[in-house]
């Protein structure tokens, strides 16, 4: 897990040598154990570590800053030359499967230097070229110079759990890096707002859904996703899609063969991602996904394994503690607990916005930061996380009416009415969010509108300014459900690529690496994903409105059962409206900022008239609050452009 950054040169101009060290201390929390550089200008390739050189510099750098987990001798540093100098590399994340990889190499002839899975990597992309990425199982985001060709060649995991952003500076060249903050850095990259993604994020809670980001000029690479890059002419070609998830097709089997089959994918999963030459944690919430893990890690290393568990612990009703002691107890872990309080938010919340690049949905985000700051303080620099099993495994109450809709859609009008009632009477489930979702899956998008005006969810409130809107181009529908087929198996997709899990794990990433720890998520393997989306939805969703169901009947014997019935959901979360509210004097000075006059996409005097209704308590709460407080504070730290 580590750092990466690159840049070619726009022809006639060069890269100032002041550059060369900043941005490799930008990227430093990602990878604090070494960092390296590489540059490459007619013909001759220059490596060197921790001194840079003296000149400004044309061609083509790479920056590469190590957080060492596999072979932790200098045998992994990187930039990464192959055997025969062609091909250099610098690698961000795990190849899990490089023991495997590596021997059909070694079959081939090919010889290694390192136990590090970088060579492997690098091994297997100069034998099979861009195939080597649909062989990897693993988290990754790496660029190949092939010196041959003269190209760079990028690609990022098949989630997109690691990232991998680029920009085409207006001064000419191209750059990438890791993380946004380095590619601002970059000559020529503005800091203008996207006033697309801007809307999308402060109106609808939508990050990570596109290949672009707030910033204008800075785009990512999509998951799944490779691209090829000529060096000469800083042309890019367009990104080639190698995988996205999909169903197989019906798998044919009963519910104890299919959770038997995912028992067995789950915990060869685990075995994975157990690879490590220093200490593994695990992420541990007291749910059904987190505590799968724990008790895995448990089973598969045995006694052996000297456990470590995190946990965020919230105040009154919403604590799951309880849960947490359960496994704890049952896996026999040393368990860490944290209990972040708001007037701690406000110290951390400079921080936190700088680490993630981009404003986020809601202070949820900090439990998260909170617990890997906790692992970091133990001393661990490895941690396993639950991270995609809701939106693999329809873990959300809104999947429910997904299924609904398609039930009553096929006429299945027994099933519809079971299910809905059983619905129902689950824990925060009403009747009315229940039906409006379901006529959300279930109406064409004008119509989906009009009824989202009805409800007060109109898609240019008053609080957003209409006229900056529209001037700018901004269309104001949000991301609409695809139609046809499976829907449950459609939204499942749609989670998983862009409504959902691209801005959690983006958050994740961040508060991770701000801590230099990797995280990683057993869920997510093409494996695992292609099966789960083969299965029937009753499956996923049981007639009896219990989620998971193939999942918890898989962990049946290994994860307490107690915990298997849960259920109500909480996760890492807090109490949004609280601690909003127990954080008011900042809020309004945030909402009263020089930064805030400053966004026009906000119509900043009806914002504060509702933000004063909700402190009444004469309005819903909802998330435009946080998300428009976090706007300011993103605009204010990185000093963000809007005309």
């Amino acid at each position: 897990m580590c750092g990466i950054a690159g840049i070619v040169v726009a022809e006639g101009r060069q890269l100032p040598k002041d550059h060369l060290k900043g941005i490799a201390t930008m990227l430093g929390h990602r990878g604090p154990d070494d960092w390296g550089y590489l540059h490459y200008a007619g013909g001759a390739v220059r490596l060197w570590k921790e001194t840079p050189v003296a000149e400004d510099l044309s061609g083509v750098v790479l920056w590469h800053r190590r957080l060492s987990i596999l072979d932790l001798s200098c045998a992994g540093w990187q930039p990464m030359a192959s055997t025969d100098g062609r091909f250099y590399i610098t690698f961000n994340g795990e190849i899990y499967n490089y023991l495997e990889l590596r021997s059909e190499l070694e079959a081939e002839g090919c010889v290694f230097r390192s136990r590090t899975d970088t060579e492997v990597l690098l091994a297997g992309f100069a034998r099979w070229g861009a195939r080597v990425v649909e062989r990897a199982v693993g988290m990754f985001a790496f660029c190949v110079l092939d010196i041959d060709r003269n190209t760079l060649f990028l690609a990022r995991d098949h989630f997109g759990i690691k990232p991998l952003y680029y920009a085409r500076p207006k001064t000419g060249g191209f750059a990438f890096a890791s993380e946004i903050k380095a590619v601002l850095e970059m000559p020529g990259v503005s800091r203008r707002a996207n006033p697309q993604a801007v809307f999308d994020y402060v109106r609808y809670g939508l990050q990570d859904h596109t290949s672009g980001t707030l910033f204008s000029d800075v785009s990512q690479l999509p998951a799944g996703h490779h691209m090829v890059v000529d060096i000469r002419t800083a042309k890019c070609e367009t990104p080639v899609r190698y995988w996205a998830p999909h169903s197989r097709g019906d798998a044919g089997l009963s519910l104890d063969e299919a959770a038997g089959r995912l028992r067995e994918l789950f915990v060869r999963n685990i075995e994975l991602h157990l690879r490590s030459d220093v200490p593994v944690g695990s992420a541990l919430s007291g749910g059904i996904d987190s505590s799968a893990i724990v008790m895995c890690m448990r089973r598969v290393a045995g006694r052996k394994l000297d456990l470590h568990t995190f946990s965020f612990i919230a105040d009154g009703s919403s604590s799951e503690e309880r849960w947490v002691d359960v496994v704890g107890e049952a896996a026999g872990c040393h368990m860490h607990k944290t209990r972040p309080s708001p007037a701690e938010l406000v110290r951390d919340i400079e921080h936190l916005v700088r680490i993630q690049d981009e404003p986020f949905g809601s202070t949820n985000i900090y439990a998260q930061y909170r617990v890997f700051q906790l692992a970091h303080a133990a001393g661990i620099k490895v941690m396993l996380d639950g991270q995609g099993a809701d939106e693999l495994l329809a873990g959300y109450r809104y999947y429910i009416a997904v299924r609904l809709a398609s039930l009553l859609k096929a006429g299945r009008l027994g099933e519809f009415a079971e299910l809905g009632f059983k619905a129902v009477r689950l824990p925060g489930t009403a009747w009315a969010d229940l039906f409006f979702r379901v006529a959300d899956n279930l109406l064409p998008g004008r119509f989906r509108e009009f009824c989202r005006g009805i409800v007060g969810r109109e898609g240019r409130p008053r609080w957003l300014n209409g006229a900056w809107l529209q001037q700018n181009g901004v269309l104001a529908n949000p991301v609409t459900n695809r139609s046809g087929g499976d829907a449950l198996t459609e939204k499942l997709c749609d989670t998983l690529t862009a409504t959902s899990l691209p801005h959690l794990l983006h958050w994740e990433d961040r508060n991770s690496m701000a801590f230099s720890i990797e995280s990683r998520v057993p869920f997510l393997t093409s494996e695992l994903a292609e099966f789960v989306l083969s299965l029937p939805q009753e499956f996923i969703i049981s007639n009896d409105a219990v989620s998971k169901t193939v999942f918890r009947q898989a962990m049946s014997g290994i994860v307490p059962d107690c915990i298997l019935a849960r259920k109500d959901k909480i996760g890492f979360g807090n109490a949004e409206r609280e601690w909003l509210l127990t954080l008011d004097r900042w809020v309004d000075a945030c909402y009263g900022s020089e930064a805030a006059a400053s966004i026009p996409a906000l119509a900043i005097p009806e914002l504060r008239r509702e933000w004063q209704l909700l402190k009444a308590g004469k309005t819903r709460f909802d998330w435009r609050y946080w998300r428009c407080v976090n706007l300011i504070e993103w605009t204010r730290h990185y000093n963000v452009v809007y005309n």
